[in-house]
């Protein structure tokens, strides 16, 4: 069962506050900060600029893939070396044909399909090669997405600035109007604050975030590759335990 990350939590939450706080210790209101066309024009200008630049099955998979931020996959090295192992040894006592009684019970698509190549009798090196091909090909997609993030990180900031031109625009209107001008600058300039704070604070972030997990994935998927070449090669289980234990940090 996936768990929250609480520190992705607790690290939006520290950001925020501190952003607030700083305003409250400034003299300034909270209040200020709070501009609805600000957020559209920076929020919805950041989305709809990296749905030009995305194909839509990136751009799919980069929103999809949001929710590991706050819910990451599970990623337990220690539990998939267990599981190498123990089929290691039934692979030794019952022969590569043994692996079909557990074959379908196997939850991981790509551990399943390495055990798979190995029932079928293919050799190690060609094992090898398509289970990296395969890995190569999703960690791409998925770190493609997260610079879907990273692209709402570029954009955000000049967004920002977009609005706060559109801002004194309107403050220019109402240079007749001498009580305005302050008021209606200090707004203007809220977009700024939300194109900068949202891209250091919430965009960059979460695509450092995601890229990290994609890595973490890929070594997972690592570890699996070189457990099912060694059971495919009919290595003794102690051995592929042994040769596994140095790729978990």
């Amino acid at each position: 069962m996936k768990k929250f990350d609480l520190l992705s939590l607790s690290g939006v939450t520290v950001a925020i506050v501190a952003v607030l706080l700083g305003q409250h210790l400034e003299g300034g209101s909270v209040t200020t900060l709070l501009n609805g066309p600000a957020i559209l024009i920076v929020v919805g200008g950041s989305i709809g600029a990296t749905m030009l630049q995305s194909p839509l099955p990136v751009f799919v998979r980069a929103m999809s893939m949001l929710v590991w931020v706050v819910r990451p996959p599970l990623i337990q090295p220690e539990t998939q070396l267990k599981e190498i192992v123990r089929w290691a040894q039934l692979a030794r006592r019952e022969g590569l044909l043994g692996l079909e009684d557990v074959v379908e019970s196997v939850r991981d698509a790509y551990a399943r399909k390495g055990l798979q190549l190995v029932i079928d009798g293919n050799d190690p090196e060609t094992i090898r090669e398509t289970l990296e091909l395969d890995a190569m090909a999703r960690e791409r997609h998925d770190l493609n997405a997260a610079k879907v993030i990273d692209g709402m990180g570029g954009y955000a900031p000049t967004l920002g600035i977009l609005g706060a031109v559109m801002g004194l625009i309107e403050v220019m209107n109402n240079l007749a109007d001498p009580a305005l001008l302050g008021q209606g600058i200090a707004v203007a300039f809220v977009a700024t604050v939300y194109g900068v704070g949202l891209a250091n604070l919430v965009f960059l972030p979460t695509a450092n975030k995601l890229k990290a997990l994609v890595r973490e994935q890929s070594r997972i998927k690592e570890l699996v590759t070189v457990g099912i070449m060694a059971i495919a090669a009919g290595d003794n289980p102690r051995s592929v335990e042994a040769r596994l234990q140095g790729l978990i940090v």
